[in-house]
């Protein structure tokens, strides 16, 4: 009997997420003659596009025990250096740039959060403002056009079932880090790491590292991100993105992240900005007033937190 009610338990965390979407997918299938409709489900997958690329970050850093406040203000520095490159040298030459720009970035994170012991939420939290301010520095406040007008491809939509490039980046990402974390040995480090980080030191790992590599892996997917933003309007701005790092953070905690490290899928990530990004979208169909809509995205998030710490006490 016990251990029928812990599997129960384990199946609200995990798949609660996927009945909610559904529910609401079924709801608004009923309630508006457009949703399911291919425009309107292309357009929905594009706008995730973004945000869902910052969870995916987010995501991996909160398995690893961490958290990056800093993403936003990460792509918008990757994407200023990666447009000047991207003028100078091509924009193959100019998104490579704006990668390792991102991995950079993300290693000074993970040095101030583990040789420099300060609190993740705290040290990203001022390296946001360093890399914000950083960026106005170097652009002196002013726009950085993108000359080459080829970067906006992304955003027309390719020839595999009328989606845009762009959302196919961020299926590879999705694809590529999933994997990461459920079948590779780095990935079992990351959750073991951010589960129980003392245990994780005792067996050998060393921890410092397998957190600041997730913080370099949060900033190279936060310098995608950017240059998928620069790519929408052909340039990129010390203000771009601005507050995008909160509604990934709270997509990851709705798809069942824990703030307390060690457990979370990326799938389940995606799943939460899919949900984010269906509310919204259900709004706009609907005619609601988008104040509503905060107040039902709160509540989620409150809800996902509130459940996530029951868990976690009834297992202790």
């Amino acid at each position: 009997m016990n251990g029928l009610v812990t599997r129960l338990k384990a199946n609200a965390r995990d798949y609660g997420i996927v009945f909610t979407a559904i529910a609401l997918v079924i709801i608004l299938s009923t309630t508006t003659t457009t949703f399911f409709t291919q425009q309107n489900l292309v357009n929905l997958f594009d706008q995730m596009v973004v945000v869902g690329i910052l969870a995916c970050a987010v995501t991996i850093a909160m398995i690893a025990g961490v958290i990056d406040l800093s993403m936003s203000a990460i792509a918008a520095v990757s994407a200023i250096i990666g447009a000047t490159a991207m003028n100078a040298f091509g924009i193959g030459p100019g998104v490579v740039v704006a990668i390792l720009v991102g991995v950079a970035l993300g290693a000074f994170n993970g040095l101030a959060v583990t040789y420099g012991k300060v609190n993740a939420f705290i040290a990203t939290l001022a390296t946001g403002m360093m890399f914000r301010g950083f960026a106005v520095v170097i652009t002196g406040g002013q726009i950085v056009a993108i000359n080459n007008p080829a970067i906006a491809d992304l955003s027309k939509r390719g020839p595999i079932l009328n989606i845009t490039w762009a959302s196919w980046v961020l299926l590879l990402v999705v694809l590529i880090t999933g994997i990461m974390l459920w079948r590779s040995v780095y990935g079992r480090t990351l959750y073991a790491v951010g589960g129980n980080p003392a245990a994780a030191r005792i067996s050998g790992i060393s921890v410092g590292w397998a957190q600041t590599s997730a913080f370099m892996i949060s900033g190279g997917l936060s310098a995608i991100a950017g240059v998928v933003l620069a790519s929408r309007s052909v340039s990129a701005q010390p203000s771009m993105g601005t507050g995008l790092e909160f509604t990934a953070i709270a997509a990851a905690v709705i798809g069942g992240v824990s703030f307390a490290g060690g457990h979370g899928a990326i799938w389940r990530a995606i799943l939460g900005v899919f949900l984010l990004q269906m509310i919204a979208n259900g709004f706009n169909l609907l005619g609601l007033p988008t104040t509503f809509q905060q107040v039902v995205q709160g509540l989620l998030i409150l809800v996902a937190v509130a459940v996530d710490q029951l868990i976690r006490r009834r297992k202790s």
